[in-house]
């Protein structure tokens, strides 16, 4: 059991990055957009 929590977890860390990195991807390509680079 503990080591399905440790998993769960991971699972949501990874997630959670993931989800945060393709944020502050799509925020600069919008900045890059709006300021016309």
């Amino acid at each position: 059991m503990y080591l399905g929590d440790l998993l769960l977890m991971t699972l949501c860390m990874l997630i959670l990055v993931v989800c945060v990195l393709v944020g502050v991807a799509f925020l600069t390509l919008l900045e890059r957009k709006v300021l016309g680079y």
